[in-house]
């Protein structure tokens, strides 16, 4: 898909895997949206970990936009693994993200070429199994109202794409929701004149959510 209208910071939208065999060896990239360089590092060692008995764990990630920008080689010839799999991640469009190809070597020499069409080949395959997502701000919100409104909000909310988080049936319902930025004024509105001024509305927070395109 096309990010170049996309207005704010996109990055991946969930952890995923994909898996290229190329002559007999087998490539398993693994995507995850990070936030810093910490977290990068924490994925990184989680994958050399889990696969240890793999024969290769090249890695790359791509933060802020490219002011940080880190790969290995991990034993592969020089330039052929890393850079490839981390040119895949400043070309997708996105930032904020970490990347690990394993591989299992099959027994064939793929060359510098080969290694590094496969090596991009697989970190793109797992950037499209992950998605994109955009970073955006949610209101947090808890909103009251009487049981025979509850059933009119709830409706009203579905056709504006707010989910309920949480919900207590006690005297009165009370719920949770995130609600897409810009949108608390007008939410708050249609409460009170749902309830005719009875409903309360209560902001909880302001959180950054990823919101998946």
């Amino acid at each position: 898909m096309s990010l170049e209208n996309v207005k704010g910071k996109v990055t991946l939208y969930r952890r995923a895997d994909a898996e290229i065999i190329e002559k007999k060896s087998r490539f398993i990239g693994h995507a995850v949206p990070v936030k810093n360089e910490e977290e990068a590092q924490a994925f990184v060692n989680e994958m050399k970990a889990t696969y240890a008995d793999a024969t290769h764990n090249v890695y790359a990630y791509y933060l802020n936009g490219g002011a940080v920008a880190r790969c290995s080689d991990d034993g592969e010839p020089q330039g052929s693994s890393g850079y490839p799999t981390l040119n895949a991640l400043k070309t997708c469009g996105a930032t904020d993200m970490c990347v690990v190809v394993t591989r299992y070597f099959g027994g064939t020499l793929l060359g510098t070429a080969g290694l590094a069409r496969t090596y991009a080949a697989a970190a793109r395959a797992a950037i499209d199994a992950s998605g994109f997502a955009v970073y955006e701000n949610f209101t947090v919100a808890m909103m009251e109202v009487g049981y025979s409104e509850y059933q009119k909000l709830t409706f009203f909310l579905k056709n504006e794409g707010i989910a309920e988080e949480d919900t207590d049936f006690g005297e009165f319902v009370t719920l949770t929701v995130a609600i897409p930025e810009g949108m608390a004024d007008r939410i708050e509105a249609q409460l009170r004149d749902i309830t005719q001024g009875k409903g309360k509305f209560e902001v909880i927070c302001i959180e950054e959510r990823l919101r998946p395109l």
